[in-house]
């Protein structure tokens, strides 16, 4: 099976977005990917990789047009929190970075505390601390 996981996003802007991210807390891949042209960060402990590209190169490796996500949705991407005072935390870096908190911080569920934001491009990120203990079973 695959050993890494990377996730490919079409930018408006590489620079703008690479600082938008690493505002958040994502880290720059010291092994390649940063140049004028891409971003590449990592994101948590198993060092998931957001690569960015330029609109024009993602159409070109999609083969199809890019989305336009003031108009739809194609993907929630979900980033756990170690506990509700990190969601609370990147809430506030991504408004400072000027991405969009579309859903404030609060409590799902019962057992769940998270947000919802945009970034710079308008793709949707979710933050979750998951409190497994007050999970319904079943």
């Amino acid at each position: 099976m695959a050993k890494h996981f990377w996730i490919n996003l079409p930018v408006k802007d590489v620079n703008k977005s690479r600082d938008f991210f690493t505002q958040i807390g994502f880290t720059l891949n010291p092994h390649y990917g940063n140049g004028k042209d891409s971003a590449s960060l990592m994101v948590g402990d198993q060092n998931v990789i957001v690569m960015l590209f330029p609109e024009s190169t993602f159409a070109g490796f999609s083969s199809n047009t890019v989305t336009d996500t003031k108009q739809s949705t194609e993907v929630l991407f979900s980033i756990d929190a170690q506990s509700p005072a990190e969601v609370d935390e990147i809430a506030q870096k991504v408004e400072k970075a000027g991405g969009v908190v579309f859903g404030k911080p609060s409590s799902v569920q019962g057992w769940m505390y998270g947000c919802g934001f945009t970034d710079l491009d308008g793709h949707r990120w979710n933050v979750l601390h998951m409190d497994m203990s007050k999970m319904p079973k079943g």
